[in-house]
Formats: structure tokens, sequence, C-alpha cells
């Protein structure tokens, strides 16, 4: 059981706490027992895991034997080292170091139903990490992410991801010049979400393959994205309703999306 502060893994793991470390390192850190099981299930390189003795209940500990039968260290400590590595302030008694996927767009499937997400400066870890949960369930593959864009790997945006942040395709720190030439080079449609647009429901069927561009929550897409786009589309409110949420806005275009691509 590893009982002192000054461990190098508790060091470590503190450490990875910071967007700093976790680019230096390429690792960060998930907590909770669903968190990581759902690592587990869906294939995350999980380098190592820690546990408080207290927490272990028999589902729980199924997840610890699971955990060293696919070779993974797992290490117990107590109750103050779990609180000196955690980012929450009541920790559950588990938490891994994860290594960061690395994709590249060969990993970027363009097929003829495809759709695309561009993050372009979305700053609320909240909302990224909804926008990510509501995209896998959506059926969109891959995330492209531009500069200026929350870190993916902070920790409240991967509270927020509930798992899915595994099981898509995620590319990070880009600038829009590249997304845009990799989106001529497949023939991909550029849809940009925009108060400017055309009402989503009025505006006719959508072109697929598609790419999906969501702007910051104050200034919106960067001018960029609006120059290039082939369509602008916007949610139509009524009772003097300015703006929704950035994560509700995502879900209900990329949902008329689906049963656009699904249904018509």
């Amino acid at each position: 059981m590893i009982t002192s502060l000054q461990n190098q893994w508790v060091k470590y793991v503190s450490q990875l706490q910071q967007r700093k470390a976790r680019n230096v390192t390429k690792a960060f850190v998930i907590e909770g027992w669903r968190f990581v099981s759902e690592a587990l299930a869906r294939g995350a390189q999980i380098k190592q895991a820690f546990f408080t003795p207290e927490y272990v209940r028999e589902e729980r500990d199924d997840l610890l034997a699971n955990l060293r039968l696919t070779g993974i260290p797992v290490e117990e400590v107590d109750r103050r080292v779990m609180e000196k590595m955690s980012a929450t302030e009541a920790p559950q008694g588990i938490l891994a170091v994860v290594a960061q996927p690395e994709f590249s767009w060969a990993d970027v499937r363009c097929t003829p139903d495809a759709v695309l997400l561009i993050i372009d400066g979305i700053q609320d870890p909240g909302n990224l990490g909804t926008i990510l949960r509501t995209a896998l369930a959506a059926g969109v593959q891959a995330v492209c992410c531009t500069r200026g864009t929350v870190d993916l790997y902070n920790p409240k945006v991967l509270r927020s991801t509930m798992g899915a942040i595994f099981s898509l395709v995620l590319l990070p720190d880009l600038r829009a010049e590249e997304i845009l030439d990799f989106l001529r080079e497949k023939d991909c449609s550029l849809v940009v979400a925009d108060v400017q647009g055309e009402p989503l429901y009025r505006s006719g069927p959508l072109s697929l393959p598609l790419a999906l561009v969501v702007g910051n929550e104050g200034s919106g897409p960067t001018l960029i994205f609006k120059e290039e786009a082939d369509r602008w589309v916007t949610i139509p409110m009524q009772q003097q309703v300015e703006s929704l949420n950035a994560a509700m806005a995502v879900g209900i275009i990329l949902y008329e999306v689906v049963r656009q691509r699904d249904f018509l």
C-alpha cells in the first residue's frame, strides 16, 4: 500500500491534473468506478490504477480483478494519498492513468454517409464533455477541435463524457486551414451552426458526407469557417429566446442530421 505523499506515483498523478503535464506525458487521469470500468470495456490504454480498500464492494472487486487479468498494474493507496492524487473534493476511491490516444487524418473515415464534428473554440468543459457524448450517441465517428478549444483531457470534460471519449477519433489543436483542406479533399459538405443561418427544419436536406462546425459559446464560429461554409443553419426559437446552451444546440442539430440520413 502507498501511504507516503512523497511517493513518485503520487507526485506523477498529481501533476497530471495540470494541462502542461498532460501535454508533456501524453497521459491523463480518470476517476470513479464507472469511469474506469468504461475505460476498460472500451479498450482504453490504462497504464496504472489506484484504489483505496474501504471503497471496495463485491462488484468493484470484480473490476479490480479484471484490471489485473488484462495486465494493468493495480496499486492500493490510503485515503490521504487518494485525496492528494484526485481532482475531486470527494474521491470515489479509484483512479487510473490512461495514455492519450494519438490519431491522424488517416483515422478519419469520410464515408458517403459520414457525419464529422468540428469544435471551434468551445470553452466550457461541461459543454465539451456533453457534446462528445452526444456526438458518439448520434453516430459521429470523428471530432476535430481547433486551437483555443478547452483541453479534451480536462477533468471536468472527462467526467461529462461519461466514457464516450474512449470511442471517438479525436484530433485536437488543429488549425482551421488544415481542417478545410481535408474536407475539400474528401468532398465533404461544410455546415456551420450560426444564429444568422437558415432555420434548420426549413432549409432542405443537408448533403452528406457532412462536417458540422460548432463555435465558441459567445463569439460563434471562426470567420474562415463561415466564409467557406456550404450552408449556415440555425435552430428556430420562439418566445424571444435568443440562444441555447451549446451542447443542447449540437444535440438538436446532430439528431436532425440523423433523422434526414436514416428516415428521409
